[in-house]
This record gives structure tokens, C-alpha cells and sequence, in this order.
């Protein structure tokens, strides 16, 4: 979950926030992660409480429940696996000084995701995490602390500094798009839940609710954490220094890892570009992993037969037949779009936007889940988690509402 969440919204979004805005966005993005929170917990919650994923679980409150999370996922599959491909795509070049098109080095990122998890399976991909997240958690700290130590303009980080700004129609634009996968879009609380289950099979034991939070807890905590430094090297590497952010991949990450590097010494460019390069990274992999697993669990859930004798194959069958259709399907999105001059900027914004618009469907579906009567009792949301989960459904419909009626203005 936490290599799935640091990725764009932290890099590109967290970055740019920082740079644009200082640090007056900061309270946003800590009040979403916290209204966010209890939706994205019920994922491991419940599948630790019925060993089932969430899927099987909104098919139990309705045929219509499951279908509101087709369209949702359906209707935004491709944008984010592109979204997130070509962002490591740009850094990866950068980085191992590659000379090729967006669109090959994307196709080289995600023909190193399909091997690991092709070859690997799931314990592929939970090594990878664990390594990924480890150099992720040093070289950002490491990098924050040289931009603390470099004499930054400390007038930066005044959270009050940028507020007229924010509240303009560019500004509220991008804050609907920075709240949309901040500090992961809801509908990973599915992924969360399926990727519960593979790790209790691979392990032959399943856990217990206390021990599924847990360690959903640590994954969020640090990617919170790592959403303010994010925006904490934006405001204090890059706000005010008079430079427009490109709006290609590539030249995004280039220009953000010159800027780091002029700003702390060119020995410091090496701990930039690996804090980026493994953030999008691991985002790439978990994600290029994530939509597979749940088209395969909705292909099993709409009763296709299979002979007893050949179920594991042909479960996996379909997990890599989803892999490569979702993946040709993100190039094809790359080749056509990405390219464009805005192309870039506009993907994001555009995935992070209907990511926003879709939460308060996923937040109310899994509230209704958690407190029905599919959820053992002992096992049920109650107490403050409760009354945050309630909260945070109106702080979504608000912001949806304000958008919409600033829209039709």
C-alpha cells in the first residue's frame, strides 16, 4: 500500500504544491490524509475479519454496489497506470542517461514491473517493496535535510504566506487534483484487501484484524510522512525561485533533480534522483500489479468455469492476460497522449480529479460494508473510528459539491 500510495501524488503533486503554493497547502494534505484514513483501513479490516477481499464484499450489498466499482475502476485504469509509468519512465532515463522516447522507456519500466511479478508472483513483489521502501525512507530524509541545511528562504514555509494564491480558480483546481490521490486514491482499500489475502495464502496463515491494521497503519503513517517532505523540498528548493515547472515527464523530472542539485551541490544529485526513482518505482510496480489482481478477482466473481484440476492455472492465466491488456492499454495512452506539448499535467490533473469525484461513492461504500451486516460485529468500525469515518464522508461530498457548483458557475 505505501509503495502504491508515494508516487505521483507525493513527487509530482506533493512537489508542486510545495513549489507553487509554499507550504499553505500543508493542513490539506494532513486533513486528507486523516479523513482518508478509515475507508482505506477497512480494506485489510475486513478481509482479515471474513477472508474476503472488498469485491466480494460489495457483491454482497448489491449487483449495483460491485458495478459502481467497475465504472470507477473501468474508467480509470489506464489514465493512472499511465500516469504513473511515465513519470518513472522520465526519472529512469534521467537517471541511467537513457536516449530514447517516452514511450520506449516506459515500455522498458513496465517490462521490468511484468518480469518481477511474471517470475516472482507475489513474494516477488513484496521483496521488491520492502527494498524499494527502505532506500525510499533514507535518501528522502537524506534529502531533506540537506535543503534544510543549505540556508533556505525560511519565508517559504509561512503557511499563510500563498493563501490568496490558493484561493483562485487555478488554485482550487489544483487542490481538487492534489486531494484526488492524496495521499492514495480510496479505491486501493480493494487492492489493500486482495493483496491481504495473496500474502495470508503465500504465508498459510491469515491475520488477525489487530495485526492487518497494524500493518496497514506503518505503510500510512510513512507515506504521510513522506507526503510532507515532498512538499517541504517543493517549498523550500523550488517555491519562489522564478522557474515554471515543465509539463512533460521527462523534462519534470529533469528539471526538478537540476534544481535540487544546483541548489545543494552536484553531489547531492545522486540522493535526489534515487528518492525520486524509486518512488515511482515502486508506485509503477504495485500498481501494474494492483489493477491485474482486480480484474482477475471480477472475471472469478462473474462465475466463468473452470475444471477443478486446472483452476490454479487458469487463475493465473488470467492474472497475466490482464497484466499485458493493462499494460499495452497504458502505452497506447502514453504514445497518444503523454506526448503533447500539456499532455502531462493534464493527464495528472484529469486522473487526480475523477479519482476526487469517484472517493465519496468508495467512502460510503465501504462504510456501508463495514457497518452492515457482512462484517462480524466484533469486527465493525465503532468509537472514534466511527465518527472520523462519518466526518470524512462529508468532508468528501463537500469538496465534491463545492467543485461541481464552482463548474456550473
Amino acid at each position: 500500500m505505501a509503495g502504491a500510495a508515494v508516487g505521483v501524488s507525493h513527487l509530482v503533486q506533493s512537489t508542486r504544491a510545495g513549489a507553487e503554493y509554499g507550504t499553505s497547502l500543508l493542513a490539506l494534505v494532513l486533513l486528507a490524509c486523516v479523513f482518508k484514513y478509515p475507508f482505506l483501513e477497512f480494506g485489510p479490516r475486513y478481509a482479515a475479519a471474513t477472508g474476503e477481499n472488498l469485491l466480494q464484499g460489495y457483491r454482497r450489498l448489491g449487483r449495483w454496489a460491485l458495478g459502481l466499482f467497475v465504472i470507477i475502476t473501468l474508467g480509470t485504469m489506464l489514465i493512472i497506470q499511465a500516469g504513473v509509468t511515465v513519470v518513472a519512465a522520465g526519472l529512469a532515463g534521467l537517471v541511467f542517461g537513457l536516449e530514447a522516447s517516452i514511450t520506449q522507456l516506459s515500455a522498458g519500466v513496465l517490462i521490468g514491473c511484468l518480469a518481477i511479478l511474471a517470475i516472482g508472483r507475489y513474494s516477488g513483489l513484496d521483496l521488491m517493496m520492502k527494498i524499494i521502501m527502505a532506500a525510499l525512507a533514507v535518501s528522502t530524509v537524506a534529502a531533506v535535510a540537506l535543503a534544510l541545511g543549505s540556508e533556505p528562504d525560511w519565508g517559504a514555509l509561512d503557511p499563510l504566506a500563498n493563501l490568496d494564491a490558493v484561493w483562485t480558480a487555478s488554485g482550487f483546481a489544483f487542490v481538487l487534483a492534489l486531494l484526488g490521490w492524496m495521499p492514495i486514491p480510496l479505491d486501493v482499500a480493494a487492492w489493500h484487501s486482495l493483496w491481504t489475502l495473496e500474502r495470508a495464502e503465500q504465508t498459510g496463515h491469515r491475520p488477525s484484524v489487530r495485526h492487518a491494521v497494524i500493518d496497514f497503519q506503518i505503510g500510512y503513517a510513512g507515506a504521510t510522512v513522506l507526503a510532507v517532505l515532498f512538499l517541504l523540498l517543493g517549498a523550500l528548493m523550488l517555491h519562489g525561485s522564478g522557474e515554471a515547472l515543465p509539463q512533460s515527464g521527462v523534462a519534470f523530472a529533469g528539471r526538478l533533480v537540476d534544481l535540487y542539485a544546483q541548489t545543494l551541490g552536484e553531489w547531492s544529485r545522486s540522493i535526489i534522483a534515487v528518492a525520486a526513482l524509486t518512488t515511482m518505482f515502486s508506485t509503477t510496480l504495485a500498481v501494474t500489479d494492483a489493477y491485474p489482481r482486480a480484474l482477475r478477482a471480477l472475471i472469478e466473481m462473474s462465475g466463468v468455469a473452470t475444471d477443478e484440476g486446472s483452476a490454479e492455472h487458469k487463475h493465473r492465466a488470467r492474472y497475466i492476460g490482464a497484466l499485458l491488456l493493462v499494460s499495452t492499454g497504458a502505452l497506447l495512452v502514453i504514445h497518444y497522449f503523454v506526448q503533447r506539448s500539456s499532455g502531462f499535467t493534464a493527464l495528472i490533473d484529469f486522473a487526480t480529479t475523477v479519482s476526487f469525484l469517484a472517493a465519496p461513492v468508495i467512502a460510503w461504500l465501504n462504510l456501508k460494508l463495514l457497518t452492515s451486516e457482512h462484517t462480524p460485529a466484533e469486527h465493525r468500525p465503532r468509537g472514534a473510528l466511527l465518527a472520523l469515518a462519518h466526518a470524512g464522508l462529508w468532508f468528501l461530498v463537500t469538496f465534491c459539491a463545492i467543485w461541481i457548483a464552482w463548474r456550473l458557475a
